[in-house]
């Protein structure tokens, strides 16, 4: 999907009426990032565009995910609106130490990624969900570009993840293959499913396609903090993420100084929420039926727009 088109504006300001701009504190553009898949674009969209009808300036910039927080840090960006506690957790950490990045509160979706296979797997691999029968069997996953290891597609490398890390310290017999983009990766997820071929890849919620495809989340150990932080935790004594993946919140987050410069738009980023079944809705309007990011995002606003007007009130 072309994420410029998609949005209809790329990195160019958005700028409201001159009347509304006297009412808000700065007429500088408050930067929000985008990154690489739907649902990022859509909180964005729908963020910034609140954010316009309050009066403010918005610019939207492409960003990578954890790269941003250099931006994010000096200022140069001032707000990302998805942060997964999934895969961004350590470098969210590593921001707000410096004081120079803010959370903005969570925003009301719970967070999995994690390893995925459809159901019809079972019949090739018995034992799935468990992580060790995956093991087992990894030569069914095998391709001419990984034999004799299984392929597991991940997500575009950008997003983080530590799955190299995660097959080397379990032992296990895979190798990872990053799709390119988001719609790579559930473009083949789709031809797999429909030959019934083997596969494992990367599969996140909130999203259309756990509804979509019966299938199941592979079981890693449970994950811990310590599993990141400390290799003598967990199955392999010597390595860390021997486990899982965490779940949780989808964060927001900022540069320190948006509450002061931008305290009105500060307080409607805090307040911003949506849920899962929503976003997963959004998201299947955008990659299975076509739909422009900009169009979907503002068939939501005009359809709530008693929940996004509280955001913005004095």
């Amino acid at each position: 999907m072309n994420i410029i088109g998609a949005i209809g504006v790329g990195a160019l300001a958005l700028t409201a009426g001159s009347a509304a701009f006297a009412e808000v504190e700065s007429t500088d553009p408050i930067k929000l990032t985008l990154h690489d898949w739907s649902g990022q674009l859509l909180t964005t969209t729908i963020m910034g565009k609140v954010l316009e009808e309050a009066g403010y300036n918005v610019e939207y910039v492409q960003a990578d995910y954890i790269a941003q927080f250099a931006g994010l840090k000096t200022g140069d960006l001032h707000v990302a609106m998805e942060i997964w506690e999934t895969t961004g957790r350590e470098a969210m950490d590593e921001a707000f130490a410096t004081g120079n990045v803010v959370s903005f509160g969570p925003t009301g979706m719970d967070a999995i990624e994690e390893w995925w296979f459809p159901a019809y797997m079972k019949d090739i691999c018995p034992g799935l969900p468990d992580w060790q029968a995956l093991n087992d069997c990894a030569q069914e996953f095998a391709t001419a570009e990984t034999a004799p290891f299984g392929r597991y597609l991940g997500g575009p490398v950008t997003w983080g993840g530590f799955d190299e890390e995660r097959i080397e310290s379990l032992g296990m017999d895979f190798e990872v293959v990053h799709a390119g983009t988001d719609a790579a990766l559930f473009a083949e997820l789709e031809s797999a499913y429909q030959r019934q071929a083997p596969i494992v890849l990367w599969l996140y919620s909130p999203h259309w396609a756990p509804a979509k495809y019966e299938g199941e989340f592979v079981d890693f150990p449970d994950y811990e903090p310590a599993c990141y932080e400390d290799p003598s935790w967990g199955i392999n004594p010597d390595m860390a993420y021997d486990c899982g993946k965490p779940t949780g919140n989808i964060w927001k987050v900022g540069w320190s100084g948006v509450a002061e410069k931008w305290p009105g738009a500060a307080a409607a980023i805090e307040a911003f929420t949506l849920d899962n079944a929503a976003m997963g809705d959004m998201v299947g309007k955008v990659d299975l039926d076509g739909q422009e990011v900009d169009a979907v995002a503002q068939e939501w606003l005009d359809a709530h727009e008693d929940v996004w007007s509280a955001w913005i009130a004095d």
